[in-house]
């Protein structure tokens, strides 16, 4: 009997033991994602507040400025570093892209749930993650053999401009809009159908009234998470946007975006001067913009647990 009982204080103590080192080990990957996480934001942002501290350029001028070039000055002796076309471009894109992907993916994923799941799964469910896995530069190199011609010879302009980059990214966002409204669709309870189609609905009006709604913050959820990767995109924005930092009048005219400009001009300037500064504060911009798309997200899925 002591034998017996020495033995499951044994294995007890070897179970405690693995249950510290397991917690330990946890706790170390976690510290270490957290501090990841707090050393880029520091980084950024003190890079970025560098502009305004440092160099005593104005926040108010950067953000409502129309003049890019920061290698020279206003008659003032002020620095020309507006952000605003840039700004504008990236909101732009980035609206027209969730605006064309949204209803493409919401019709998708409708298809694949509720009309005909078992052609969903074995035919669009791969092609959507082989359009996950395609890199952005050969979205981008498409978008530049394909698109930029297709618009220069059949509507107007270069080819360049908010319009190619709108079709390149809402082909980029279209499977991860549609894979997270797939799931949103499928976590909709089946008795939910069940009664609507008992009470006489026809399959359009239950998906229409009931399966919609009832997955309407998965929905709104997966579009601005599509919209977060459009706002961040470099390359392939870069490559058929026409990169000229100017408030566009018309779709198809050159434009430039965040990421475009710094993507520009990171290897062409010296760490510490103004050029180098105002990319930062770019930098700065994006990430309080994918800060603002990351509490959206959250608070829609906080409103959905809560309903």
């Amino acid at each position: 009997m002591e034998a017996i009982k020495e033995k499951k204080l044994t294995q007890t103590s070897k179970k405690a033991h693995l249950e510290t080192r397991g917690k330990i080990i946890t706790f170390i990957c976690i510290s270490i994602m957290v501090i990841a996480a707090a050393s880029i934001l520091f980084f950024v942002i003190s890079k970025g507040l560098a502009t305004f501290t440092v160099n005593k350029v104005s926040f108010v001028d950067f953000i409502t400025g129309t003049d890019w070039n920061p290698s020279q000055k206003d008659a003032n002796g002020n620095p020309l570093v507006g952000a605003l076309p840039m700004i504008i471009g990236s909101f732009a894109v980035t609206l027209f892209a969730a605006c064309i992907a949204g209803p493409l993916a919401i019709g998708a994923a409708i298809f694949m749930v509720e009309i005909s799941p078992k052609f969903g799964k074995k035919v669009l469910q791969p092609v959507m993650e082989l359009l996950v896995g395609i890199p952005s530069v050969v979205y981008g190199f498409i978008g530049l053999s394909v698109v930029v011609p297709f618009i220069r010879d059949h509507i107007s302009g270069s080819g360049f401009g908010i319009a190619a980059a709108t079709v390149v990214l809402t082909v980029m966002i279209l499977p991860t809009v549609t894979s997270l409204s797939v799931d949103a669709i499928k976590s909709v309870p089946r008795h939910y159908r069940e009664a609507s189609l008992a009470l006489g609905a026809t399959r359009f009006q239950t998906i229409w009234k009931v399966v919609l709604r009832s997955s309407r913050s998965g929905i709104l959820t997966a579009i601005v998470f599509g919209m977060a990767r459009a706002f961040g995109e470099a390359l392939a924005v870069q490559m058929v946007i026409g990169n000229s930092a100017v408030i566009p009048t018309s779709l198809f005219e050159p434009a430039s975006t965040l990421t475009s400009i710094l993507t520009m001009g990171m290897g062409n300037t010296v760490m510490g001067t103004l050029d180098n500064n105002i990319l930062w504060s770019l930098a700065m911009v994006l990430l309080a913009m994918s800060l603002f798309f990351i509490i959206v997200i959250r608070f829609i899925g906080r409103r959905r647990k809560v309903k």
